[in-house]
């Protein structure tokens, strides 16, 4: 299972939506803050579970709802990025680690999905404009340029995720979501020096 939750935000992806009105991320955020302004309203964490489900409230805090908008969104990337790396990369360690973040972030993709229905969080159905541009960057690449630009992405994008999981466990109220990322952090951690070690024998 520890597998299973690996690496959501391991690119260095955070970005302002470019054009917030055609942007699925803002949009799930958007509708999140609808149901956030009713849910913050409520006493207790478990009127909050109850009435979820009656009134289309969230049972967990604007910012809990945005750090997993921004987990899904991420997610998907890695799916892209991972399928691009094993049709473009020449090494092929790249290319196996591109495999193992398709095959992980499916996984966990799906388990990020059946949380939030229970916490009744809108996610984003596709990347954000941002991701969408710098994906198609990254594909404009070929051959070892396109190797050492995607693992210097994995790299810089594991460092900057596990500040962010780090903070989420710090700050969420929400039981199962930091129980979620606790059980997922060691796996970042793993997975940055596997990075790491690519990169360097790239150079």
């Amino acid at each position: 299972m520890k597998k299973r939750a690996i690496i959501f935000l391991a690119l260095p992806f955070v970005f302002a939506c470019n054009n917030s009105s055609n942007d699925s991320v803002q949009k799930a955020d958007s509708a999140n803050e609808s149901k956030s302004d009713t849910t913050t309203s409520m006493n207790t964490t478990d009127t909050t579970s109850k009435m979820s489900t009656s009134t289309g409230t969230m049972s967990v805090d604007q910012s809990t709802s945005e750090f997993m908008t921004k987990v899904a969104d991420v997610g998907m990337t890695e799916v892209k990025l991972g399928q691009m790396a094993q049709d473009k990369a020449m090494s092929q360690r790249v290319k196996d680690f591109g495999a193992m973040m398709v095959k992980d972030h499916t996984a966990a993709g799906d388990e990020l999905k059946g949380m939030a229905r229970q916490k009744n969080v809108t996610l984003p159905e596709t990347m954000s404009n941002d991701h969408q541009k710098k994906t198609d960057d990254l594909n404009k690449k070929t051959g070892k340029d396109f190797d050492k630009a995607y693992m210097k992405a994995m790299v810089d994008g594991h460092e900057s995720t596990v500040n962010d999981f780090e903070k989420a466990s710090k700050n969420t109220k929400d039981a199962d979501v930091k129980a979620w990322v606790d059980k997922t952090l060691p796996t970042l951690k793993m997975h940055l020096d596997s990075a790491k070690a690519i990169q360097k024998s790239l150079r």
